[in-house]
């Protein structure tokens, strides 16, 4: 990789995963590997470094060869706030972000999200289905992190909010939305490995 094209990667497993009975949601299994796995071997061909944003659990996180990195805060502020520790901690023009709990998506999205942004000389380049954004599937500009500090020390959380503060642009994969499927509960878990499987 060139050094001016070199990008660094973060998967966000900062949550308190509520509606998963605040179980670590990218520790737990997904076909016999925690979900984070999954991430992590897509973000690797696309991004280097590659970060894991964790606020808890950051022993087991470092497990799969990635730095741990915490919240710049202790308050679980919402993937903003590793997207924005991840840019602290970036050496890189990019950026690229996904959530630990997606296990279907690929290092070919992520590459489609990185190269919308560069074509098109964008602040930010999100993943959109055809009906609606998917705002933690980002690819963004680091110089970035002086506007998204203020806008969360203004107590501002909503990702949508500050994405459209930004030269945006969508990125189409109506013909791949199920790889957006995210999982927030344990029978939602269930059902996906069956599907799988079947």
């Amino acid at each position: 990789m060139e050094e001016q094209n070199k990008v660094t990667g973060v998967v966000l497993a900062g949550g308190l995963a509520r509606r998963m009975n605040k179980q670590d949601k990218g520790l737990i299994n997904y076909n016999n590997r925690p979900m984070v796995s999954y991430a992590v071997e897509a973000m690797s061909q696309v991004a280097d470094p590659v970060l894991i944003n964790a606020n808890r659990n950051q022993q087991a996180y470092m497990q799969f060869g990635c730095r741990v990195i915490a919240d710049q805060t202790d308050t679980f502020d919402g993937p903003l706030a590793g997207v924005l520790s991840a840019m602290s901690n970036a050496n890189t023009e990019n950026l690229i972000v996904m959530p630990c709990d997606s296990p279907l998506i690929k290092a070919e999205h992520l590459k489609k999200l990185l190269l919308s942004l560069q074509k098109n000389n964008m602040e930010i380049a999100v993943a959109f289905d055809g009906q609606r954004m998917h705002p933690v599937f980002l690819a963004l500009k680091t110089s970035l992190e002086n506007s998204l500090k203020q806008y969360l020390q203004q107590g501002n959380r909503k990702i949508d909010l500050w994405l459209q503060q930004h030269k945006l642009i969508k990125v189409d994969f109506s013909q791949d939305a199920e790889v957006f499927l995210n999982i927030n509960t344990l029978s939602e878990l269930e059902t996906l490995e069956k599907s799988k499987d079947a």
